[in-house]
């Protein structure tokens, strides 16, 4: 056996000590984030803005601690945990802008890539459709509709990107999604305000029926 191989052996164990002990440090951090974007989002939905903002913050934090953690272990960076936490960050800051009505976050501004950035945002759209639901329940039809054309605005912008899967992290299938929600939306947006209007309609011919018989009489 070459007098060198020992060295080889232990200089590669050292290298993978230091490669997993960078993942086990970054990979609760993932799980971590991940669940606070979630607890955000049911925030935003019951308008705790403050505790959703809150809960953003602390996601954020935990993302730059995992580029820190991984800048000289990219194969692990890009394993794909480290990418579901920025999609779900990127899910949740969209829809509490959204909410608001402030202008959309860019991945600059999140500090993510393009290709999690986008499958977050087109999560956000099933995020914004249960957001109308809760409007229209409410009967806040033109409120509704102001969201529904943030979700085709959204929308509009995900069919333009038409690149592999292996690129986008399968943005064509999250995208295929995003279009059933939004159509879905559309139509109880439609029949919502059908049913308004003819309960609009309705009650101003029993007014008009009341105010004929009182001048009859």
């Amino acid at each position: 056996m070459p007098e060198h191989i020992d060295t080889i052996g232990r200089e590669a164990i050292d290298y993978f000590a230091l490669k997993h002990a960078a993942r086990e440090r970054a990979l609760p951090k993932s799980r971590t984030a991940i669940r606070h974007c979630a607890n955000s989002i049911r925030a935003t939905h019951r308008h705790e803005t403050e505790k959703a903002e809150a809960l953003l913050s602390q996601a954020a934090s935990l993302l730059a601690e995992m580029e820190k953690d991984l800048q000289d272990h990219r194969d692990i960076y890009f394993a794909g945990f480290v990418q579901d936490a920025q999609k779900e960050y990127a899910e949740a800051r969209t829809f509490a802008a959204l909410t608001q009505h402030y202008p959309l976050p860019t991945p600059k501004e999140l500090s993510i890539g393009h290709a999690a950035y986008l499958n977050g945002i087109a999560e956000a759209i099933g995020e914004l459709r249960r957001y109308v639901l809760d409007q229209l329940r409410r009967s806040n039809v033109e409120s509704s509709e102001v969201f529904l054309n943030y979700m085709d605005d959204i929308y509009s912008v995900l069919i333009s990107v038409d690149f592999p899967d292996a690129i986008t992290s399968g943005l064509r299938r999250t995208t295929d999604s995003a279009r059933g929600i939004l159509e879905k939306t559309r139509g109880d947006l439609t029949a919502a305000a059908i049913q308004l209007q003819l309960q609009k309609s309705m009650r101003e011919l029993q007014e008009g029926l009341q105010q004929h018989l009182s001048a009859d009489k």
